[in-house]
Order: structure tokens, then C-alpha cells, then sequence
């Protein structure tokens, strides 16, 4: 079971699910816009396509997961193979398709109880996980197509969430590097979008990050290299989590 320790209340939901609206929204406008969606994306074998039908698929899944989680299987499909079928829908289709999912977990995401477990990938969730999960994912495709279509994507406040996840992901990232998980505490410290300063983790710890959330995030989304980013390490533990950084399997 995948455990990211975050704590949604029911306000912070309030606050949570516009966001994940807004994202949706921004790469909703970039993709109509765009003419070519044969362009390939920086994910191996996956152009524009591709990348908004695995996002339809995804929401799609989470639907069936809320709806009726004793049809849901828990065994990950074939990314690809989904991505490749939608792919091949007509584009007015695939947008169409796109957006009444994206609307529909956002309308079940909101009137579900905070702490109903639902089944997902390897685990039972909860809005409380899934919420920031469907945003991360969003921004995470979408990165892949502002930068096949040479637009800036620019960071907003909604990189938080991302941000959290990223945090609250360090042992899965350590696992999934099948690396043993470090004890000691860890700090975080990123510079948001408008020059706030974001902290997780006790202020004396010796492991340490620093850098800007939007470094941070496009890391643990594994959009960009480590020497791509403007981060920073202090001690051996951090900065390996930085080399084996993710928020997702």
C-alpha cells in the first residue's frame, strides 16, 4: 500500500478540488489549440494523443474505482496499450471523452466522505490522497505536452499539492530504488511560484533540500534531471533521494 501521510481535511478539499479543476482546464486550452496532436511528447513512443487519453483513462478508472469498486481491478494496465488505443479515437472524441471524465471525478471526488476507502492501484485511497494524486498526474502529462509545443508552463500556487506528494513520497522512493529507507528526518525547503518558502520536515535536520517547488516537482514527476533543476542536497541520504526521486511506480 502506497501511504503519502497526507492529511485533506474537509476544507482543504474545498480549496483542493478547484485546483485540480484549473489544471485540467489550462491543458484543456493548450491541447484545443493545438492543431498536430501526431507530435510526439517527450515520453518514448507517446505524442499529444497519447498523453490526453491516458489522462481520459485514468479518470475513467478512478470512476469505476468510486462508483463501483467491486468491478475495479487492481492490476495496472497496460499504460501504453491504453494510451495507444484512446490515441486512435478521433480527436473531438478523445476531447470530449477527456473532459466529461475530468468533470465526473471531480463531482464524485467532491461528494464523497473524506475518509471512504476506494480501491486504486495496489491499495485502497481515499479522496484525501486522490485528489492531489489526479492534479499531479494532470500537470505531470501536461508538462510533457507544453514542452512538445515549446510553450513555458507556467508554475502556480497548485504546485503545492505536487510538492506535498513529492515529500510525502521519499519512501517510496527509496523502495522503489530498492534502497533501504533512510530514519533520520529530512527538511524541505522550496521557494513557490510568487517567493514564499514552503518547509516540511524539522528545522535542525541534518538531511536537507533546498530549491525552487518547480525544480522539486518536475524531479519527483521524473520530468527533469536532477542536473536540470536548481536543487540543492545537504548530506548523502538527501541527496541520493534526489537521484532516486519519484512520486508514482
Amino acid at each position: 500500500m502506497i501511504d503519502y501521510g497526507l492529511d485533506l481535511s474537509a476544507v482543504e478539499r474545498d480549496r483542493a478540488l478547484p485546483d485540480l479543476v484549473t489544471e485540467g482546464d489550462e491543458l484543456d486550452a493548450l491541447v484545443s489549440a493545438a492543431q498536430d496532436w501526431s507530435r510526439p511528447t517527450p515520453a518514448a513512443g507517446w505524442t499529444i494523443a497519447h498523453q490526453i487519453a491516458h489522462l481520459a483513462a485514468a479518470d475513467a478508472n478512478v470512476l469505476v474505482a468510486v462508483r463501483t469498486p467491486e468491478a475495479f481491478d487492481a492490476t495496472p494496465k497496460d499504460a501504453d496499450l491504453e494510451a495507444a488505443a484512446g490515441a486512435g479515437e478521433p480527436r473531438s472524441a478523445l476531447l470530449e471523452r477527456w473532459r466529461t471524465g475530468r468533470a465526473e471525478v471531480a463531482a464524485a471526488l467532491r461528494d464523497l466522505p473524506l475518509d471512504q476507502a476506494f480501491p486504486w492501484l495496489g491499495s485502497d485511497v481515499t479522496v484525501r490522497l486522490m485528489v492531489p494524486l489526479r492534479l499531479m498526474e494532470t500537470w505531470a502529462h501536461g508538462q510533457d505536452v507544453f514542452d512538445t509545443l515549446g510553450v513555458a508552463h507556467r508554475p502556480t500556487a497548485r504546485l503545492r499539492h505536487v510538492a506535498s506528494l513529492g515529500v510525502e513520497g521519499r519512501t517510496l522512493s527509496f523502495s522503489a530504488a530498492e534502497l533501504p529507507i533512510p530514519a533520520e528526518p529530512f527538511r524541505v525547503e522550496l521557494t513557490g511560484p510568487g517567493g514564499e518558502t514552503w518547509t516540511w520536515g524539522p528545522d535542525d535536520a541534518a538531511q536537507r533540500i533546498r530549491g525552487s517547488a518547480l525544480g522539486f516537482c518536475l524531479r519527483v514527476t521524473r520530468r527533469r534531471a536532477l542536473s536540470e533543476t536548481d536543487l540543492t542536497a545537504i548530506g548523502e541520504d538527501a541527496r541520493k533521494w534526489l537521484e532516486v526521486a519519484r512520486v508514482f511506480l
